[in-house]
């Protein structure tokens, strides 16, 4: 069995530090007032990264600037987490210029965001760290109470159990393993690079939105190509939101997508977690271990 050690997060505590920032399209000021009462009410010392309130065409800055903004931060031993402030596009431009040697360090500060944020996420675990899957600050007004707890909880270090229905009728089995992963699209761009997470022995985990249901088809059968699908322990699917289809249909949705080009497998292929583009973004450490408990009637998630 492959064995990767991450270096575990150091959770939350009152009084820790953490900075709102721009590493792709920007964010002013006001529209994060939300989230940092949010995060205040939490007794959490808030800042913002130089890039709020920033704009070079749709970014929050220049990309020397968001690059700037987030080294300084990741460098900074007062600051514990970084929550990007929201995704888009533009992650990219900074990835291969980022130094993340602090982060060697016993207790490493936690990256939170999803999307985009997938490469900091995919860089950090081929690395052996753990960050965390989440929603962004921008989308916290239109987030249910469920979303808001799932990420106070993996902040604080407490554990959270996520139920969905066994709708697929998968066998009865239990799977302990590290979760990976994030948005397919950006995982999809990461092959042949130094940035996709190790996946072996691992369980994968993917969602997406607004793509072409034969781009689905083309992503998956990509990782599939590349040996991304080899040995996992299971595949989670998150939100497929939105898809699209020409006018001529494509012929298959995204279940039956997925549920083709993995039927080699014999790992369970589960669908329906909560997270990605969705309303009820539930948050998820990646990088760290995961149970899976299939029962008849539910699968539970634990982490």
């Amino acid at each position: 069995m492959y064995i990767l050690n991450y270096l575990s997060i150091s959770y939350l505590k009152s009084n820790d530090h953490i900075r709102i920032l721009c590493t792709a399209r920007s964010a002013e000021e006001n529209d994060l007032e939300l989230a940092k009462s949010l995060l205040e009410s939490w007794n959490l010392r808030v800042s913002y990264g130089s890039t709020i309130g920033r704009r070079d065409h749709q970014f929050g800055g220049t990309k020397e600037e968001r690059l700037t903004d987030f080294q300084q931060a990741i460098d900074d031993p007062d600051i514990d987490a970084i929550w990007i402030a929201r995704g888009g596009y533009g992650t990219v431009q900074l990835i291969d210029a980022i130094d993340f040697s602090a982060f060697a360090k016993a207790e490493s500060t936690i990256i939170i965001g999803y999307s985009d944020v997938t490469l900091l996420h995919g860089k950090l675990q081929s690395q052996g760290f753990s960050s965390l899957h989440s929603f962004m600050p921008l989308e916290l007004k239109h987030k249910p109470d469920s979303s808001v707890e799932s990420l106070r909880k993996i902040l604080f270090g407490e554990s959270q159990t996520i139920e969905i229905k066994n709708t697929f009728n998968i066998p009865r089995q239990f799977i302990k393993a590290p979760i990976v992963g994030g948005n397919l699209s950006i995982l999809y761009s990461m092959l042949g690079s130094d940035t996709f997470p190790e996946t072996k022995d691992h369980i994968l985990f993917i969602e997406d939105i607004d793509e072409y249901l034969y781009h689905i088809e083309r992503m998956m059968y990509s990782l599939k190509r590349a040996g991304k699908l080899n040995k996992l322990k299971a595949l989670v699917i998150g939100g497929m939101t939105s898809m699209r289809d020409h006018e001529i249909p494509f012929g298959k949705n995204t279940v039956e997508i997925i549920k083709t080009i993995t039927a080699d497998y014999d790992y369970p292929i589960l669908f329906d977690f909560p997270a990605g583009h969705i309303e009820d973004n539930r948050s998820l450490l990646l990088g760290k271990e995961m149970t899976i408990d299939i029962q008849s009637e539910s699968i539970k998630f634990n982490q």
